[in-house]
């Protein structure tokens, strides 16, 4: 492997993802190897892109946002529009997350609620049983 450039399998080694990813990644814009024949060579730029769009991915940004955000950083500006554009994406991705997460502890106390309620039914019932027995 070059320090400068990476093949399809040590990316997907490096980053632990499969090559039908990367050539996803490809075909939706998001990464550019370079090619040499049928291979694909993929650069520090690639990696460090690679980087953010597994990173954005794993905090729910969809694809088309991911590649906005990256397109961003070549407005020749010191990546202030990028990285206040990310910070913004980011704010309003956490404040989701933390619905969601109270929504998720409201159903899991209802289902707590529910378990409790069918356990006293059961033993209820048990006991009915084992009377009648």
């Amino acid at each position: 492997m070059s320090e400068e450039t990476m093949t399809i399998r040590e990316m997907c080694d490096a980053f632990d993802v499969t090559p039908r990813t990367l050539r996803f990644y490809e075909a939706k814009e998001l990464l550019f190897p370079m090619r040499e024949g049928q291979k694909r060579l993929f650069t520090r730029r690639d990696r460090a892109r690679l980087k953010l769009i597994l990173r954005g991915k794993r905090f729910g940004f969809t694809l088309e946002e991911i590649r906005q955000l990256l397109d961003l950083y070549y407005l020749g500006d010191q990546q202030h529009t990028q990285l206040a554009r990310s910070y913004e994406l980011a704010r309003d991705r956490l404040a989701d997350l933390e619905r969601q997460r109270e929504e998720l502890d409201a159903a899991i106390d209802d289902l707590r609620d529910q378990l409790k309620w069918g356990e006293k039914m059961l033993a209820s019932l048990d006991g009915t049983k084992k009377a009648a027995e």
